[in-house]
């Protein structure tokens, strides 16, 4: 008031028209204290009786602004949003006032859709005043700036929604590796389609009007007719409120009642504990010992069956392949099968099923630990984790693996397809043979000639980068000199490629893949690591892909790896069974580096890498590779055979020398009691 004084001093007095401007006070609530205070500065500044009046927030707000000509915000805190009191009083087609804020000149164009004015400026603040009334009404400017604002209010925070509710979905939802997420853009059109609530509005404000027509039919009176009557000196006392009950006051518990219910609490724990000291001291008969026995059968027998938690684990017994479906949520459980073909392999230790023999990934491989090495790699961290010290876990010459997606795109085995698996490779137990049922296509997305290829899809999926991250990481790998190409080629035959991790494969193959996969991960992530500082993923377009940085091109991995170490590849279609096989072998000579994808040489460079980590000899900081699996070299099984060795003559000495001591000296007993 204080800051408006001037302005109250001018306009809350009678004017020479006879016209009277009243000044009501939106702010606090009923029970501050507020009305007193602003009652006793309008004294002191000289004003009239009545020209001044309080009314809280708690109340009815919209009916106040509805009674308003101008609303004026008179707070000089600069706040981060924009007030809700001018969105509604702009709605309600009421020319508004306001200090230049950056907030308010965001949103607000000055003299279009309101009039702002500098903080602090009583000068400014009556010119921006006056320029709303001419002869003591609203000018036509003021209806001009009025009509302007609500048409600005309707669509105001419609931008702000939109992309705020964008990020949203983007931060909460996990979205599949195989999803194209938009790029940054900028909305065309910052507005509400209100055509599709007209219908909805026309029924509220329909029900609205014949509530208002009841109410006044009932003789009730709203703030507006109660603040009238108080400015025309009308003194009416009431207790009853707008629905015409009567008010009464808040019951809201006191101090002296939360020390009641504090003093009740803590008298019910007192007598609860004395009753539970009283049952242990009491003497209790506790039966037979047949009866006593049989209890602790039952008692076992649920522990045995709490334990055993999925038949799926006996019916497994015998059988040639084990299909793992990788899954990191509770939301995925509806995707996943159940019995002697599947199993399910959790990447969140918290989200395993509860009735199920599942495998917790992250108690197998302890890097998976750290959230930011579990987002990189994604479902490929579930399969390192099956590959460390795999015999411990997976027992069958054969091993699949089917991501929990691949049921949710409809691309998942059916029965018919399961049964012409296990046939297959019952009758053909022997060969290194790849069987996928999941196939990499991009509906609806085409390249930039109109053809899809291998690499451009993989470009696609990784924001353009593929291409060049994958011949980098696949030099370093091998240490390839630049004048040497370093993408392996792959066909444009027109044949399936794998997706998903939807395969079946010999388990020898497969932990060939996962040595072959481990040395290509490391090499791929030294290239994103700057001495012990993370740089910046490039293999995604938004923040979600970013922090799955290595996901999409660990899946296309496997293509590249069968194709060029000349692995059968056939496609088994997941509906109707049938058997294809793609990229013949016979047509891929010629195409495929062998010389790179060799068991051999792949098996020496292990052994390199197994030797380093050993001797700690560490090529950058941040070394990914002995935490993805085992680290074993010649060197480590010479030195346990060694080690073995050693512990097998010190008990072999020890041995001779006993019987030397009781051959010199002979047996003899202890006295009794030492």
């Amino acid at each position: 008031m204080h800051a408006i004084g001037p302005l109250l001093i001018k306009y809350a007095k009678r004017t020479d028209s006879g016209g009277t401007f009243k000044f009501v006070f939106l702010c606090g609530n009923s029970t501050d204290g507020y009305d007193d205070a602003l009652q006793e500065v309008a004294s002191r500044l000289g004003l009239l009786p009545g020209s001044v009046r309080h009314y809280s927030l708690n109340s009815d707000v919209n009916s106040v602004l509805l009674m308003a000509d101008i609303v004026l915000y008179g707070s000089n805190q600069d706040g981060q949003n924009f007030p809700s009191l001018l969105i509604r009083a702009m709605t309600f087609r009421i020319p508004i006032i306001a200090p230049d804020f950056p907030i308010f000149k965001k949103y607000v164009v000055d003299g279009v859709h309101g009039l702002l004015f500098p903080k602090h400026n009583p000068d400014a603040l009556m010119r921006a005043f006056s320029l709303l009334i001419s002869s003591g009404k609203l000018s036509k400017f003021a209806q001009a700036v009025a009509s302007s604002g609500r048409l600005l209010a309707k669509n105001m925070l419609a931008s702000e929604c939109i992309t705020g509710y964008g990020r949203l979905l983007e931060n909460v939802l996990n979205f599949p590796s195989d999803a194209m997420l938009p790029g940054p853009s900028q909305l065309q059109q910052g507005a509400w389609e209100w055509n599709l609530f007209r219908e909805e509005i026309e029924l509220k404000n329909g029900a609205k009007r014949n509530s208002d027509e009841h109410s006044t039919s009932m003789g009730m009176f709203s703030v507006v007719h109660a603040l009238e009557e108080e400015f025309i000196n009308f003194t009416k006392s009431s207790t009853y409120a707008e629905n015409g009950t009567e008010i009464l006051p808040q019951d809201i518990p006191t101090k002296l009642d939360w020390d009641v219910l504090r003093e009740i609490e803590i008298c019910e724990e007192i007598e609860r504990v004395e009753m539970e000291a009283l049952d242990e001291r009491m003497e209790r008969n506790l039966g037979d010992w047949d009866e006593i026995y049989r209890i602790a059968r039952k008692s076992e027998k649920l522990r045995f069956e709490a334990n055993e938690r999925d038949e799926g684990e006996l019916e497994r017994m015998g059988q040639l392949v084990c299909i793992y479906e990788i899954y990191s949520g509770a939301g995925s459980w509806p995707f996943l099968h159940h019995g002697s073909l599947y199993r399910g392999l959790s990447l969140s230790s918290r989200a395993r099923r509860l009735r199920s023999d599942d495998i917790d990934a992250v108690g197998r491989l302890p890097i998976l630990n750290y959230s930011y090495y579990q987002d990189i790699l994604c479902e490929a961290g579930g399969m390192f984790s099956i590959a460390n010290r795999v015999d411990n876990i997976h027992g069958r010459p054969w091993i699949g693996f089917q991501s929990w997606r691949a049921a949710g795109r409809k691309a998942s085995l059916s029965l018919k397809a399961e049964k012409v698996l296990e046939e297959t490779i019952q009758e053909n137990t022997k060969g290194d043979v790849i069987y996928f049922w999941a196939r990499m296509d991009m509906d609806g997305v085409t390249g930039s000639n109109g053809a899809l290829t291998f690499w451009s899809i993989c470009d696609i999926l990784n924001g353009g980068h593929c291409r060049s991250a994958f011949e980098d990481a696949f030099r370093r790998m091998y240490a390839l000199p630049l004048y040497l190409e370093a993408l392996p080629p792959m066909p444009e035959d027109g044949y399936h490629w794998s997706a998903l991790h939807s395969w079946v494969m010999p388990t020898p193959s497969f932990l060939e893949f996962i040595m072959f996969s481990r040395m290509f991960v490391d090499s791929l992530n030294a290239l994103h690591i700057n001495s012990s500082k993370i740089s910046m993923c490039l293999l995604g377009s938004s923040e979600l892909e970013k922090r799955h940085c290595y996901c999409r091109v660990l899946e296309l991995l496997v293509n590249v790896w069968a194709y060029h170490s000349g692995r059968k590849m056939v496609y088994i279609d997941p509906h109707v069974g049938s058997l294809e096989e793609q990229h013949p072998v016979e047509q891929r000579k010629g195409f495929m580096w062998a010389k790179y994808f060799n068991f051999t040489l792949l098996k020496s460079m292990d052994e390199e890498l197994a030797e380093a980590a050993d001797d700690e000899d560490h090529p950058h900081n941040m070394w990914l590779w002995p935490l993805t699996g085992e680290v074993h070299w010649q060197g480590i099984y010479e030195r346990e055979r060694e080690e073995r060795y050693r512990l097998k003559m010190d008990k072999k000495r020890k041995t001779k020398e006993k019987l030397f001591e009781r051959m010199k000296h002979g047996y003899k007993q202890k006295p009794l009691g030492k």
